[in-house]
């Protein structure tokens, strides 16, 4: 059992049979006597990826989900199916585009990542926070952020991804790229 004294940013909680990962949470005390301390909590829900904000009473309890990550490889998309293969069992099984969401335009064939998985059935995946990608192309440079005065052009990444990179990057050139933000981190050399 979890209690709400043991919530801490990334712990999975069972919420009325669903499961939620903690984004952040605080504890809102009473100013009047007799009133309840709450809890209030933004979650991620690991089936939807929507962020919500739930409250609880202090001292409610929870169970905890049974997730498991486990290590995978992509392997191939086809269409609108993407192709995965566990690394521990060898089994192959393939999500749909809609399931995955914004992760599909990181996915690049031969990169290891996690599958999430609940209740034995595989629900999504896990990027890894950094990817290292292959650029196609470029446009023209221009200015994008005036203030900090840094220039940058549009890159087109190999899997089709369109990127914001410093003008001195060309086409050939390899970049690491940060899959939370979808921002440039820094050239990779070959």
């Amino acid at each position: 059992m979890i209690f709400t004294t043991d919530f801490r940013k990334g712990l999975p909680i069972l919420v009325e049979g669903v499961p939620y990962v903690i984004m952040e949470f605080t504890v809102q005390t009473p100013s009047a006597r007799g009133a309840a301390t709450l809890v209030r909590v933004r979650a991620r829900n690991v089936l939807t990826s929507a962020l919500q904000d739930l409250t609880f009473k202090s001292g409610d309890r929870f169970e905890e989900p049974d997730l498991v990550k486990r290590k995978i490889n992509f392997m191939y998309a086809e269409g609108d199916d993407f192709h995965f293969m566990d690394e521990e069992s060898y089994e192959q099984f393939h999500l749909g585009r809609e399931m995955l969401g914004e992760a599909a335009k990181w996915l690049i064939e031969g990169v290891t990542l996690r599958s999430i998985v609940f209740e034995g059935r595989v629900i999504g995946i896990e990027l890894p926070q950094f990817i290292e990608m292959d650029v196609v192309e470029t446009g023209p440079g221009g200015r994008s952020d005036m203030a900090s005065g840094k220039v940058t052009k549009p890159a087109t990444l190999s899997n089709g991804t369109v990127i914001k990179v410093p003008v001195y990057l060309g086409a050939g050139e390899r970049v690491m790229v940060d899959t939370g933000t979808g921002e440039f981190v820094r050239r990779v050399t070959k």
